[in-house]
């Protein structure tokens, strides 16, 4: 059985008290023996301790309960209705329970606040940039053009092609920001159905031919698949994904290398799609902050080779959107692995 800490307190001033008390007492022994007896002398000791007891107990309750209320009633989680006098002792530790997550709620509230702060600005920062460079490399060749230049017909087409780039970057960076606005806000909604992942992984070799032609990478599976590889997801959302990781593997794959794409088990209900390269690698340090918006390991050799920053963000929405994992390996000179895993189909 658990006591009021006041009870504690009042126990041993009760004690204290009647020893006081017993000890003027037995001065006055010989004074007071002939006329009162000795059990006169015990039932007044003990009468004494019993009334010391629950007077001390009141004063501690009563000094309790008025701090309490105090606290109770300038400090805006607490309710003032729940503190009740008769348990104002046992309600400390209630009340510094709830201090301390109050406490602690705020403490975490203000360091999200701050991460936000500085994610906006650095977001911000990264898209008027983004932005920028290639508008101003349009703008450039554009008046050139315009002051002369478009009378020769070399310089036209070469003017006028490096524009297009520019713009091309531009649409490219507003299609990427204008998706992870609507994966951020509205959420994303998923066409369910099955498929073989295999297809999709051909597919997407069609499709990035020409890039990976560029810099004479051979993009190819691990093996020989002799049968489909059949998973439950959305088939844009994932061509999505995997054009995103092959071009990434593209980009920073060393020139005449290979980039692999491989499907394993990964469980009994899962497959895991791997994308792999013999590129660079990444160093550790970057590991936490690879999927952020904009996020570059190599800011001069990113911006040389394009995309809008945003493409692995991209992937780790929609990947997690399926209520899957993204995964990464990578060791620093020789390589990365990006990988997903996917549900198997029943």
């Amino acid at each position: 059985m658990k006591f009021k800490k006041t009870y504690s307190y009042a126990l041993w001033s009760a004690i204290y008290l009647t020893l006081l008390a017993a000890s003027i007492a037995a001065i006055s022994y010989f004074f007071i023996l002939k006329h009162l007896g000795t059990s006169t002398i015990i039932i007044s000791i003990l009468a004494l301790f019993i009334i010391s007891f629950f007077t001390i107990q009141y004063r501690a309750e009563h000094f309790i309960y008025r701090r309490l209320k105090k606290i109770y009633e300038e400090v805006t989680i607490l309710n003032i209705d729940d503190l009740k006098k008769e348990s104002a002792t046992t309600d400390i530790d209630k009340l510094s329970k709830r201090v301390q997550k109050y406490v602690e709620g705020k403490r975490l509230e203000i360091k999200n606040l701050t991460e936000r702060d500085s994610f906006r600005r650095d977001f911000l920062g990264n898209v008027a940039h983004e932005l920028k460079t290639p508008l101003f490399t349009v703008q450039g060749y554009i008046l050139t053009l315009l002051e002369g230049a478009i009378d020769d017909k070399k310089i036209r087409i070469k003017y006028l092609e490096r524009a297009n780039k520019g713009v091309e970057r531009l649409v490219a960076v507003t299609k990427d920001l204008d998706m992870i606005a609507k994966l951020e806000t509205d959420g994303l909604k998923l066409n369910i159905e099955v498929f073989n992942i295999l297809e999709i992984i051909q597919n997407v070799f069609d499709l990035v031919e020409m890039k990976a032609k560029k810099r004479n990478i051979t993009l190819k599976f691990d093996k020989i698949y002799e049968f489909p590889v059949f998973v439950v997801g959305d088939i844009e959302k994932i061509e999505q994904v995997l054009i995103n990781l092959v071009v990434n593997s593209i980009k920073y794959g060393k020139p005449n290398g290979v980039s692999i794409v491989a499907v394993d088990n990964y469980n009994e209900n899962k497959f895991v799609i791997r994308v792999i390269d013999n590129g660079e690698g990444i160093k550790q340090q970057h590991f936490p902050r690879l999927f952020e918006r904009f996020y570059r390991v190599d800011q001069s050799r990113s911006r040389e080779q394009g995309g809008s920053g945003l493409g692995l963000s991209i992937v780790k929405h929609i990947v997690e959107a399926h209520n899957q994992s993204v995964l990464l390996k990578s060791t620093f000179g020789e390589g990365s692995e990006f990988s997903f895993t996917m549900e198997k189909a029943k």
